[in-house]
């Protein structure tokens, strides 16, 4: 092994030393954020939808009695149309 080969390496990844750098300990900086009415008014409506019941009680409980008392009925045509409209949306 050449030992002037390794020198010349070792100089190579000296050259470039990196400098201390002083930091600035006296710089106050601070970082603020404002919300356009828009985005409050959408930060509002956001909040009332997560707070919503994702089940309307007014509506489901009529029907939810009919299934447990075994008196629901299904129009078949109806619910075939509808089956046939939804696949025809999702083409």
């Amino acid at each position: 092994m050449r030992i002037e080969a390794y020198t010349q390496v070792q100089q190579m990844y000296n050259t470039r030393k990196t400098a201390n750098v002083k930091s600035r300990s006296n710089v106050n900086v601070s970082d603020q954020v404002q919300i356009s009415s828009i985005g409050k008014d959408i930060q509002i409506a956001k909040q009332a939808v997560a707070n919503a019941d994702d089940i309307r009680e007014d509506i489901t409980a009529p029907i939810k009695e009919k299934v447990q008392a075994g008196t629901y009925e299904v129009s078949l045509d109806s619910f075939a149309d509808k089956l046939m409209q939804k696949f025809e949306e999702m083409r």
